[in-house]
């Protein structure tokens, strides 16, 4: 087979040797950076990474250590993976694979070991031209608009849903959250499924790019006292790794940082020519009393994937604790005591030796919460795995919601998102960000659990259910799922049910039926009607399967999914009704719903719904 040399550019054709990534990329940045007020009491971490012009050739010389680092940690762990090529500093010499493939192309470096071993498991070729058009998997760091023009739908997979921004930077999930609870304060829900309230899950915020929540703000802290503890954060939306971030502790912080913004508008105003707009920010109250673990702050990273978009097929899967390396100080002015990621961790000059203790599991949370706070607070046992797990999977799922009538949906695209939870001293839990790209390095032992796990499931899964839609099979039950909790399944299209419903009752009895449910395939239901437009039932029952799945970690990879499983819920009603076959002629739908038609759908179907209650 004749083969073609490719000879592969860095910052051009390959995007693995982009520095602006290394090891913990988790969302695309953008926008000019605005300088931290000179105050003593606001720290900022300013922009770094990245290939800007003028970097010298050295720079580049380091652009595969990420990838040489990450084989190791892999190696250790017992995955196999093949050795990185590297020729000169500028470029390197590939051999470029030809054939029938199939073919995948890796755009950076991060979760590139993982994701090119199971590829190459499978007895797919990588490719390194970012423009081809024959590949079956597309997996990039940055979200391009080449990456997608060339797209065919159904035929070929996608890392990043093009618009995820709308979930994934600070502004875009404030503004879809926003939106969702203006429309569904409209609508009658009723009692069992009672949406959360913004504030309940997501600290005060205001928008400084919107000229009225940003006076808002400021007229608020005119009115205030020099108290400590009316602390805030202010963060970039489109940043991560905590570039941009400082703490406003004092009226006189509050005071600079208005003048600056004042001085940044007077600047753009002034311009004649079109300029890049500033980096937009939010600015949140800042939670003070966090609950600490051997009195140092962390956070939860937790997944969210979607696996699927036409039709929508969403997960929850656990992920790890992220602490700090110093005690908590909420007076102190070094912004690694209050950020818990890895960027602003190894930047502590005893990260090396302290690197195992800053990540634990989410086992070691639950027993650590269980034996120093559960007497003491009247927690139930195992309330990390029980009440927290069902609380990040009810607030991921709003957060879902609120943004599924936005997302792009092609067959194809698929989506693993970062969500970052903390806990205050009260066990409230709050939701801090969410992040497209979230970090798959594996510098840790707990890491190097939890990542490879947590990829090879997103990828079994999403491959699953895309070959059934190719061929028009029902998705459900998933014999990939392993430790991932099912919390949306749109596999019915939205009037299904109520056609069913009507079709059940203009139908004469017949003696085999099944109780109150037509059979799809669907090894899920809402909460608690069929419909999609209503999520899976997160119930104790799921949480205590999802405990059980912690702890057995090592189970098969290939089981087929128990009917007692956690994301299954069988609706009994009073009367039989015949039973009817639904066979769906396509598994795309491009239909685009509207947000406050959705509501109003989910409201009928609830109506419905409730004659069944007490029998479920």
């Amino acid at each position: 087979m004749e083969k073609e040399i490719v000879e592969v550019h860095c910052g051009q054709n390959q995007p693995a040797c982009s520095l602006r990534r290394q090891e913990e990329e988790e969302e695309e940045g953008g926008g000019e950076t605005l300088q931290s007020p000179d105050h003593s009491s606001m720290q900022e971490v300013t922009s770094e990474g990245g290939l800007e012009q003028g970097q010298t050739e050295e720079t580049l010389r380091f652009s595969h250590m990420t990838d040489i680092q990450e084989a190791k940690d892999l190696e250790s762990a017992g995955l196999n993976v093949l050795p990185v090529q590297k020729h000169s500093n500028r470029e390197r010499r590939v051999e470029e694979p030809h054939g029938s493939g199939p073919f995948f192309f890796m755009g950076g470096t991060n979760g590139a070991e993982i994701v090119s071993s199971y590829c190459e498991s499978r007895g797919w070729k990588r490719i390194h031209n970012k423009h081809r058009k024959d590949f079956k998997l597309k997996w990039c760091d940055t979200k391009s608009s080449a990456n997608y023009s060339n797209f065919r739908e159904g035929e070929q997979l996608m890392y990043q849903i093009p618009n995820n921004k709308v979930l994934t930077t600070k502004i875009g999930l404030l503004s879809s959250l926003r939106e969702y609870e203006r429309v569904s304060s409209k609508v009658n829900h009723g009692r069992r499924s009672r949406r959360l309230k913004i504030e309940e899950f997501i600290p005060t915020t205001f928008r400084m790019d919107m000229r009225e929540e940003r006076a808002a703000f400021f007229a608020q802290q005119e009115g205030v006292s020099n108290n400590r503890n009316q602390m805030w954060i202010c963060k970039p939306t489109g940043m991560n790794q905590g570039r941009g971030i400082f703490l406003m502790k004092s009226p006189e912080d509050v005071s600079a940082f208005r003048l600056k913004l004042e001085q940044a508008e007077g600047r753009q105003a002034s311009r004649r020519t079109q300029h890049r707009q500033p980096q937009a920010r939010i600015v949140q109250h800042y939670i003070q009393k966090p609950l600490l673990l051997k009195g140092k702050k962390f956070d939860v990273r937790s997944f969210l994937l979607i696996a699927c978009t036409a039709p929508y097929m969403v997960f929850f899967r656990h992920g790890y604790v992220r602490l700090t390396c110093d005690l908590y100080d909420p007076s102190s002015n070094n912004l690694s005591t209050h950020l818990t990621n890895q960027y602003m961790q190894k930047k502590n000059p005893l990260y090396s030796q302290l690197k195992e203790d800053t990540v634990w599991s989410m086992e070691s949370f639950n027993t650590y919460v269980n034996d120093r706070f559960q007497v003491a607070n009247g927690l139930p046992g195992d309330w990390v795995l029980g009440v927290f797990a069902k609380r990040m999977q009810q607030i991921m799922l709003q957060c879902f919601l609120a943004v599924k009538s936005k997302l792009e949906r092609r067959l194809g695209f698929f989506d693993l998102i970062g969500c970052d939870f903390m806990v205050d001293e009260d066990f409230k839990v709050w939701l801090l960000e969410m992040n497209c790209n979230p970090a798959l390095h594996t510098n840790c032992d707990v890491l190097k659990e939890v990542i490879p796990s947590t990829v090879v499931e997103t990828l079994d899964l999403t491959l699953e259910i895309f070959n059934k839609c190719r061929l028009r099979q029902t998705i459900l039950p998933l014999d990939s799922r392993r430790e991932s909790v099912l919390l949306y399944n749109g596999e019915l299209p939205p009037d299904t049910e109520l056609a069913c419903s009507k079709s059940q009752f203009n139908q004469k009895r017949s003696k085999k039926t099944e109780v109150g449910r037509c059979k799809s395939g669907n090894e899920s239901t809402a909460l608690p009607s069929a419909s999609p437009d209503t999520p899976v039932n997160v119930s104790e029952d799921s949480q205590s399967m999802s405990s059980s799945h912690l702890h057995r970690r090592r189970l098969s990879p290939h089981r087929s999914s128990h009917p007692n499983s956690h994301s299954t819920q069988i609706v009994k009603c009073k009367k039989a009704r015949p039973r009817v076959e639904l066979k769906l002629s396509k598994c795309t739908f491009h239909h685009q719903l509207k947000a406050v038609d959705d509501l109003q759908h989910s409201a009928t179907q609830e109506k419905t719904s409730r004659r069944c209650h007490h029998h479920q």
